[in-house]
């Protein structure tokens, strides 16, 4: 039995991660208002008075989200790939990749909300 393992040397793991974000970019809505929000939070994050420490924290959180909606996306697409019919499983598994991007939404916000505070003096 074949598995469906191609070869592996690091320009062939770029070329592959390269073809799955462009793949991401074109089929996911989700992902473009990830990649969205990324921009606009990221040139805030950059533009506030603060020193450059609390604004490189702001931005790479900002990552956090897009990261989490990579993984939700691949959960589903596998989802999909076992079965395009309703079954409790599929639905449990996707409803948990949901959760991964709400949760990075919410420890994205903390950190912002913390990074912001202590940027201004609040705490």
């Amino acid at each position: 039995m074949k598995l469906n393992k191609p070869k592996h040397n690091l320009l062939n793991n770029i070329v592959y991660a390269v073809e799955g974000f462009i793949d991401i970019v074109k089929n996911e809505t989700s992902f473009k208002w990830q990649l969205f929000m990324l921009v606009i939070m990221g040139t805030i994050a950059w533009s506030l008075p603060i020193a450059f420490g609390y604004s490189a924290i702001l931005f790479i959180s900002l990552f956090i989200p897009v990261i989490c909606e990579v993984i939700n996306s691949a959960i589903e697409r596998v989802v999909d790939l076992v079965t395009q019919e309703y079954h409790i499983l599929a639905k449990r598994a996707k409803d948990v990749g949901a959760t991964i991007v709400l949760l990075s939404f919410l420890v994205t916000s903390l950190i912002w909300i913390s990074v912001l505070a202590l940027a201004f003096g609040i705490v």
